[in-house]
Order: structure tokens, then sequence, then C-alpha cells
């Protein structure tokens, strides 16, 4: 069963009366942790089965007991940790394909064959334990995501004509109306039509407090809601919802493979056929010249122990597996193996600005009454966001939002009109008042840069409404009147993430220049977040396919570069890049698509940290593949210019194999990813 089958898989029952206001405990607020047990793995059972029984053997086999003793004991090791290689190499081989843990069951059995019965266990039991090990590496891995899956519910109460009923949310539908109650997690992205309430996002946008949630304020699958009851309208279909194209990427990181990988697949065909063919001649070119036949057997299963890959087929792939569970716990999701390989080869970044480096939605951030217009600052706000307050405009929204953090009473706004290119104009407490420039001219072609490049990056098109100018400050001015006079003036502006300038200089330190800034936006604005942030070069005023011409001059110098953007407008760069991450929480659709990697919680600060860590699981792997040669190449020539014993070929052999598997599980511990301080992301 896929996860995304999982997701929406059958439901539970809830009632239809409406519960008592509940308390919430804090548990409650994130999703539960699921960790695979080790006995809870097949292969972890059968390779302590094996262990034991081959423990319970060895001291009889080492007294001298009755071979009957033991002999039962040592059959049940090898059939227990053997089984499962030797069916797997079978029908590789009926495949036509020489498995390598064909080799090494046919290994054990030749050893057990001459009397070596102790070193084929000792074989299988150590491969044995090695297969448990990948297997819960593979398990912990995707431990760290299924707990996404936790955060859906199975069932929503849907409001009908006829009342509410109960339905799993896969059958939820564009425009459905949802009841959510006090507790309950939201079953689907919308919108709030009516109710107040707060709601838990931590486990999605990473915002470490509830939210308010109003009517017109949008929710997202898989969040708590508080201690409130909502009405929510479905927006998107639950199979498109941002925790649904979470669990389609988790699903694509488990499908592909990095290049190093594939290589290494390529080449496993080819050298255990090698492996053969040498183990054949090192048996009977000794034969030939007079050897006995258990020696040279001996020897020659001891070459085919040792020769084999298995160290360096695993030296790869739980490096960069566990690299992708640390970085999904901490909010990145790398969609694949091969992603995670190219982020650690950047040595460039590139930007963009709206929605990525800035927040993507104005804020006010500064109220000016004018001289002799009896309002204080809070009085201008309350008279703006009164008549701004019906309007959905991204910039009416914002003050309005300004007005309700300063606790301030809005007046019922009656006869409310929004003019395109002009403004709102509404009755206020029996006033005439206008927002926006009235009677200015101003056409649609002077809507601001930065408000054009907002509704782009969002993926609501480019319909703006033009009503607003561009202060001389970088910012938006709104203009307010009352009864024709002026009163005063708002300003609003998108501001720098908190973390842009730690990001900035982290990408600085790791690829040893400053990052690019690629925008759509006018200069002016540009110019103001790269000084915010700390970046040099800025190329302002770009269309979609120039900020790709940025890209692709940087690579034809010889660059590597990464793309970091959130809007449709970013997309063909997300693509044409080496590697490219998405910001996840206002990103379109297009850009979670196409980006390698998405950064669920907009915490810009992740983006250096999983750069480092993916540098870190390319260490590694480089570790391993020469633990794994060296293990190989000392055990051979001991083997073919001396007299290696086959218990010491089998330790050092499968030793490696051990070694190399837990070194690529080193990425899965929280310091892979923070200081022990707790704080920000840091190198290995």
């Amino acid at each position: 069963m896929s996860l995304h089958v999982f997701l929406y898989g059958a439901g539970v029952s809830s009632t239809l009366d409406s519960p008592p206001v509940p308390t919430l405990d804090a548990s409650a607020l994130t999703a539960p942790r699921r960790r695979t047990r080790f006995l809870a793995l097949p292969e972890a059972r059968w390779a302590l089965l094996a262990t034991a029984a081959f423990l319970s053997a060895l001291p009889l086999h080492f007294a001298d007991a009755p071979g009957w003793t033991y002999g039962p004991l040592y059959a049940i090791a090898y059939l227990a940790g053997g089984w499962e290689p030797a069916l797997e190499g079978l029908r590789a081989l009926r495949g036509k394909t020489l498995d390598v843990d064909l080799l090494m069951i046919v290994a054990a059995l030749g050893a057990a064959a001459i009397g070596q019965v102790l070193d084929g266990a000792l074989l299988i039991v150590i491969f044995a334990t090695s297969g448990a090990l990948e297997a819960l590496a593979t398990a912990r891995t995707a431990d760290s995501v299924r707990g996404l899956l936790d955060l859906a519910p199975a069932t929503a109460t849907r409001v009908t004509a006829d009342g509410e009923e109960s339905v799993p949310v896969n059958r939820l539908s564009v425009g459905d109306e949802l009841l959510i109650r006090p507790g309950e997690r939201i079953g689907a992205d919308g919108r709030v039509l009516d109710g107040t309430s707060e709601a838990d996002q931590a486990t999605i946008t990473g915002e470490p407090l509830p939210v308010l949630k109003t009517p017109g304020d949008e929710v997202f699958a898989g969040t708590l809601n508080g201690t409130g009851a909502l009405r929510v309208r479905v927006e998107r279909d639950p199979a498109d919802s941002v925790i649904a194209r979470i669990v389609i990427l988790v699903e694509e990181a488990s499908r592909t493979k990095a290049p190093t990988q594939l290589f290494i697949e390529k080449i496993e065909q080819r050298y255990a056929v090698g492996v053969v063919a040498a183990t054949l001649t090192v048996f009977a070119v000794p034969l030939a010249f007079g050897a006995d036949l258990a020696g040279a057997l001996l020897r020659a299963m001891t070459f085919m122990i040792v020769a084999s890959p298995c160290a360096v087929v695993l030296a790869t792939m739980p490096p960069l597996l566990s690299a992708i569970a640390t970085a999904g716990r901490h909010g990145v999701l790398v969609k694949s193996a091969l992603a995670m390989e190219r982020l650690g080869e950047i040595d460039t970044a590139a930007l963009d600005k709206t929605g990525t480096l800035t927040e993507g939605a104005p804020e006010v951030t500064a109220v000016r009454p004018a001289t002799g217009s009896g309002l204080d600052e809070d009085a201008l706000l309350a008279l703006a966001a009164a008549a701004e307050h019906p309007s959905e405009h991204p910039l009416a929204r914002a003050i309005v939002v300004a007005a309700r953090a300063r606790d301030l009473r809005l007046a019922p706004a009656r006869d409310f009109t929004a003019k395109p290119g002009h403004g709102v104009t509404a009755t206020v407490d029996g006033r005439f008042v206008t927002v926006g420039r009235p009677d200015s001219g101003l056409d649609a072609e002077a809507d601001t840069d930065a408000d054009a490049e907002a509704d782009t990056d969002a993926g609501t098109g480019t319909g703006t409404r033009t009503d607003r100018d561009t202060d001389v400050e970088g910012g938006t001015v709104v203009r307010v009147e009352r009864d024709g006079a002026l009163v005063g003036t708002l300003v609003l502006a998108d501001r720098p993430r908190a973390d842009a300038a730690e990001t900035a200089a982290g990408l600085t330190a790791l690829t040893g220049t400053s990052p690019v800034l690629l925008t759509g936006d006018n200069p002016r604005a540009a110019a103001q977040v790269a000084t915010a942030t700390g970046i040099t070069d800025v190329r302002a005023s770009l269309l979609p396919e120039d900020k790709v011409t940025a890209v692709r001059e940087l690579q034809r110098a010889g660059r590597k570069v990464l793309f970091v953007g959130d809007g449709v407008n970013d997309a063909p760069a997300l693509a044409a890049a080496h590697a490219g991450v998405a910001m996840g929480r206002a990103g379109s659709d297009l850009a979670l698509e196409t980006a390698d990697a998405v950064v669920v919680r907009d915490e810009l600060a992740a983006i250096p940290a999983v750069v480092r860590l993916s540098r870190a699981a390319r260490r590694l792997v480089v570790q391993n593949l020469l633990v794994a040669g060296t293990f190989i190449t000392v055990l051979v020539l001991w083997d073919l210019l001396g007299h290696l014993p086959l218990p010491l070929g089998v330790a050092g052999h499968e030793g490696s194999t051990v070694l190399v598997g837990l070194n690529g599980l080193r990425l899965l511990r929280e310091s892979a990813w923070r200081r022990p301080d707790g704080g920000r992301p840091r190198a290995l």
C-alpha cells in the first residue's frame, strides 16, 4: 500500500453533536512520532534466531559434544539467516542476473560442504545481521516522514442541506462546507466561512504559536483546531492538499537513487560474474598443481567471501537516506537521493526575493497622521481599516490585520465601493472615507512591481489592483482621506524574513561567494532587501525567462547553482538550476513540483543546513567506499598471497559491511542537524 493510499484510507466515525470545549494537552499539538522497533522487522527476527542458534551451538562445539547436540542448532542458523537471501538470489538468477546475496549463500554452503560448518554459520549470522541493520536504516528513514500521515484525519464532518454527515476525507470535493469542532484536525485545505478559533500549524508551517482563524482565513489539512468551532469551505481537493503533496514527495524519494548508487548497481552484476570466474580460477589452478581438494575449495570459498562487494553496495544509500530522513524531520523534504547529492555539490546560490527572502505579504510599517487632522496613529489606522475591511485586496487585508494587532475597534462601514485604479470608499461613522489615490488618473500600468510579483509568486495571476503608489522608501504608500481632506498616510512593505540575513551569510560561507538576488521586483525594492540581507549581486526587473538566463550564465561559467524560489515565475529557474529549493508554505504547485527539495516550514536557515547535511552525506559515502575498498583489497591479497583463515575472512568482510552501514546511520542523529545548544543548524 502506498503512503498516498494509506493517507486516505478507511476512516473512523465522529459524533455530530457539538462537544464541550476541550482542554488541549500540549502533546496533542504535535503528530505522534513513530519509531520502528528493531524486532518489529522480520529481517531482525530471523537474524536474532540465527544468532541465538549459533551462540547456543558454539559452546557445545568447542566442548567436543556429540555432533547431534549442536548440528541441528547450526542448521537452524543456516536456515533462519539464509533462506531469504537465498530466495532473492535465486529469483535474480532466474532473471539472468547474479546477486551478491547468492554468492554469500554459496560460500557458506561450500564451507559447510568441506566440514567448516562453524565458519559457514558465522558467515550466515553476520550476513543476516548486516541485512537487518540495513532494513532498520530503511525503516527509520520511512519513520521520519511517516509521521506526516498522522496529521491528516481520516474523516471530516460535512455540512449539507439535510444536516451533517461524517465522510472519509477522500470523498470531499472543492466547495464542500465542513464543520471543524474544537480539538479536531482540519480535514482539507480551505477557507474559514464562519467562526473564530486558533489553529496550531507548527507541523505544517513551523509557526510556534497557534494562529488566529477568522472568516476569510486560510486553513490547512492536518492542522489542529483550537477551542472554537469553524465552518470551512474546501478550496483544494484532498489529494492536492499541502500534506498530500508532501506525502507524494516522500514516495518519490523512496523510488529514486543517486548516481553513485546507480553506478554501483551497474558494475555489481559484472563484478559478481568476475568474482565467480576468479573463484573458479582460485579453485582450479591449485588443484591442477596437486593441491588437495579440501584446501583448494576452502581457499576458493574464502576468496569468494572477501571479494564480494557487499560493503561497496551498502556504502552509498544509508548516508543519503539518513540525510533525507534527518532533513525531513526538520521540515526540508528532499525528493530523492539524487537531489540530496546535488545539494552538496552547489557552489553558488541564487535567491528569489518576494516570498523567499521576504515574507511575501505586505505589512504596515508606518502610520503617519497628517498635521491638523486631529487623529493619532491608532485613530488613523482604525479609520483606514474600517473602510478597507470589506475588501479582499492584499494591502487591505494587511491594514485590517495591523488594526487587529493593536486591538482597535473597527466601526461598521456602509456604502462600500472598490474602484480599480483608485482605491476604496466607504461611509464610516457618518464620514466619507477614501483609502488609496482617488482621482489620481493611474491606470493598470502604474501598479507597483512589488504588488505584481507578490500576486504572481502566489500563483494568483497578474490581475492586481492598481490603487497604490510607491514611496521613496521602497514601501507602498496608502493615502487616507476623510470628507475629501487628507488625514494621513500608511506605509506598507514586504519585510525580509527574520532569518534572511543569516541564510545569506550561511550560503556565502558554504560556497565562498555571495548569493545572487534574482527578482522581478523594481531595483529600489530589490536593493533594500539586498542591503538588509548582505547580498551584493542584485539583478532586478527580471521576467521568468530572464531568471533562467541568469542561472544558465552562471552555469556556463562553471558554477553549480542552487536556486531558491516560491512562485510560478520561479519554476523555470528551479528546473534549470543544478539544484532547486522551493518555499513550501506559499509556494505555487508548479514550483513545488519542479524543485528538488521543499522547505515545508519556510525556515530559510534550513537551506544552508541541508546543504551542510548533504556535504556530510557525501563525505560519508567517500569514507565508506574507501573503507570497503581497503578491506576487500587487503583480504583478497592476504588470501591469494598467504593463508587467510576462513573465520577471519568472514569477520573482515562482514565486519566491513556492518561498519559502513553503521557509519551511514550517523546522519540520523539529532546532532547531524543542530548544534548541541539546540540552536542553529551546524556543519558536521
